[in-house]
């Protein structure tokens, strides 16, 4: 299969790669009603990642519920430095990740 982006066969493909690296991903801590703690993860490119996918590794890893709504990720809990790991793992460069 060839990929309708950039022409190149699936294997060889680097889409997903530059837009990983293309923009800034923004990690928040915000309280919710009744004193709730969520962790919000915006700035992410919807168009060119798999953000479901994305945002059910996450839950899975930190063991949390989770929505996407926005074109934010909210996860339950203050979970901040963690996602950052995750992120990385999942190959976001480090420069581009900001901890609010």
């Amino acid at each position: 299969m060839v990929c309708p982006k950039c022409g190149l066969p699936q294997e060889l493909c680097i889409c997903e790669m530059i837009a990983k690296e293309s923009h800034k991903i923004r990690i928040s801590k915000v309280q919710k009603r009744f004193g709730k703690t969520m962790t919000l993860v915006s700035g992410i490119d919807v168009s060119k990642i798999d953000v479901r996918q994305l945002l059910k590794t996450m839950k899975s890893k930190l063991a949390c519920g989770g929505t996407y709504k926005n074109n934010e990720m909210e996860l339950q809990g203050d979970h901040r430095a963690r996602v950052k790991e995750i992120l990385i793992k999942e190959g976001f460069p480090a420069n581009i990740i900001e901890i609010a």
